[in-house]
């Protein structure tokens, strides 16, 4: 895997923005737009690593100063939003559907008036970025896992080898290998044979 001396463009791209040279591809690799990196702010050595046959089309990267990224070989995700401010990892051969989010951080403090504080501070910047308030947790997800459209995955979730979570699912737990989850929260309703 080599990351690029500099940001560079994508062939046939919409918009006109750049990939950041802290991306790093295992070619063959799908990258659908750099639009995904509008909100990608990593510092990190590498912000983002995407395994070999792996898809990233139509999806937002929130990654936040020390964030990090990585998908595995061939794991296709397809309009999702990632917020990251520590890791997210997602596994080989994962799939992950349309307006999914995942999140190791909710950015803002629970105390109401910390997080006031926080909008506040906020609205008088240019660029409008809250400050990253709150501790990330990462989010691991494992092998073969298959996440329905608009489920949302929260700080510290590990999601087991070959899960899977049903669409609009909001998982706050760990989800055991091989196993189907799905609700809000998401509870175990099936368990797969290996």
């Amino acid at each position: 895997m080599n990351a690029a001396a500099a940001p560079w463009t994508l062939p046939d791209d919409w918009y006109p923005g750049t990939v950041p040279s802290n991306v790093c591809l295992s070619e063959p690799v799908y990258l659908g737009t750099s639009y995904s990196f509008h909100a990608y702010r990593s510092g990190a050595s590498v912000g983002l690593r995407m395994g070999r046959g792996a898809s990233l089309d139509k999806t937002v990267l929130d990654v936040g100063p020390a964030g990090r990224v990585i998908l595995g070989e061939c794991a296709f995700v397809s309009s999702a939003r990632i917020m990251c401010d520590s890791e997210v990892e997602i596994g080989d051969f994962t799939l992950i559907g349309w307006s999914v989010v995942i999140m190791d951080s909710y950015r803002v403090p629970k105390d109401v008036a910390m997080r006031r504080q926080a909008l506040e501070r906020s609205a008088m910047t240019p660029d409008r970025q809250l400050e990253i308030a709150a501790e990330a947790r990462p989010v691991r997800i494992g092998r073969n896992v298959w996440i329905g459209f608009e489920a949302v995955i929260l700080p510290g979730v590990t999601i087991g080898e070959g899960g899977v979570i049903g669409a609009r699912s909001v998982v706050v737990e760990n989800v055991p290998p091989f196993s189907v989850v799905a609700g809000n929260p998401a509870r175990v309703v099936r368990v797969l044979p290996r």
